[in-house]
């Protein structure tokens, strides 16, 4: 019997796509890990690749075609065995999907072969479930983000939150627009919905509270410009931020943090998000481990994913993950400003630029480089005392830049 190949999901948020084009044609025979077709998310161009042997029956939605609602049938697969021309295949529209499969623990697998996404792996590592007791809701069986999720409720044995009344809906009241012509209506991307969504959600669901500290960087804006002279790879101060707040979050683990249902996430690893500008939206690459790496290799990386940020080539799992992020907009001259926490992340950092100011200093008045630092913290998962001593590891650091030579 033919087997439908649905739209899969592949980002976190992704619920709808582009299927960009069609690397196979109808006919087509393919082996597993081939390219299928590229997909277009919110935020990259993605290779599609099989899960397992089989032929191209039947295209049902066509290269180009945008809007693509996930688990949407998009093809017909046969079975190497089975001919196109012995089955009745029908299209089906893409604006009506089927209604998704529940997804329940599972029995292991009996193969050894487990099919998930990056994603799906990553976080059933740090929940510490098995992903052969997970089925899989995705193409032939691919276990996605989603299934982790549910393997996660479905193995808690945390009590039932009480029910809680839902507020009546707020009435939208009429804004008179100015007069057709008058101004340009730009369509929103899905990269644009995307972000429209996750800070409401991050304002309206997570409780922030900010700690704001000024940090004096005569020390390191010296140390650096001897590490810089006559050095190929120049180091950026927000090198040293990255590498300081990785140090700073080993020294205070409970702000490498994440709320949950089920309980606060604590991981192991140091996961830095760094927010990157582009012409079409904001992502956030992630240095992995950046508490265990130093400076010049900091600095390496951060230039290879925010170049291929900036040209829509970042794979998911270098923008999904993060653990903490960072948003510098001192390069555009600003003092101080509060970030918005990227969900579902407990805190982010938001460093404004480095400028000469008065201070006093042994009780006497003198001018210092100082840069203002402002800690957005998610208060279901970390306690102002935690958050400060953050702030005072991440100041010590950065006052004492040798410290992170070592």
């Amino acid at each position: 019997m033919p087997t439908p190949l649905l739209m899969p999901a592949l980002s976190p948020d992704m619920t709808e796509g582009t299927l960009a084009r069609w690397i196979k044609k109808e006919g087509d025979a393919f082996k597993a890990g081939d390219v299928i077709a590229e997909i277009e998310t919110d935020k990259a161009t993605l290779e599609f690749e099989a899960v397992d042997n089989g032929i191209l029956g039947k295209i049902l939605v066509h290269g180009g075609t945008s809007g693509v609602a996930i688990n949407t049938p998009i093809a017909f697969l046969l079975a190497e065995d089975e001919s196109a021309s012995s089955v009745a295949l029908e299209a089906a529209p893409a604006s009506t999907p089927p209604p998704a499969p529940p997804v329940t623990l599972a029995l292991p697998h009996d193969s050894g072969r487990i099919v998930a996404s990056p994603l799906a792996r990553r976080m059933a590592e740090q929940a510490g479930l098995d992903l052969r007791r997970i089925a899989g809701s995705g193409p032939n069986g691919r276990i996605v983000r989603t299934d982790v999720e549910a393997a996660m409720r479905a193995s808690s044995v945390a009590s039932q939150a009480p029910v809680v009344e839902a507020l009546p809906p707020i009435t939208t009241i009429p804004v008179d627009l100015p007069p057709a012509g008058n101004f340009e209506l730009v369509p929103h991307t899905t990269m644009r919905r995307v972000i429209a969504r996750r800070l409401t959600e991050a304002k309206q669901t997570i409780p922030h509270f900010y700690l704001t500290v000024d940090i004096a960087i005569d020390a390191l804006l010296k140390i650096r410009a001897e590490l810089n002279a006559g050095n190929s790879l120049k180091l950026s101060v927000n090198d040293w931020v990255i590498r300081a707040s990785a140090l700073a979050l080993r020294k205070s683990p409970a702000v490498n943090a994440q709320w949950s249902d089920e309980g606060v996430r604590l991981f192991r690893n140091v996961d830095v998000s760094v927010a990157v500008a582009t012409p079409g939206g904001l992502f956030t690459p992630i240095i992995r481990n950046a508490d265990q790496k130093g400076l010049a290799v900091i600095s390496k990386e951060m230039k290879e994913l925010a170049s291929r940020a900036r040209e829509n080539q970042l794979k998911p799992e270098e923008y999904q993950g993060g653990t903490f992020s960072i948003s510098s907009l001192g390069m555009f001259g600003i003092r101080e400003f509060a970030a918005v926490i990227n969900p579902p992340q407990g805190a982010i950092l938001a460093v404004g630029a480095g400028d000469k100011r008065p201070i006093v200093k042994d009780d006497a008045l003198a001018i210092a480089t100082m840069m203002t630092a402002t800690l957005s913290v998610d208060h279901r998962v970390i306690d102002g005392s935690v958050s400060a001593e953050f702030l005072g590891n991440l100041k010590g650091l950065l006052e004492s830049p040798l410290t992170m030579l070592l």
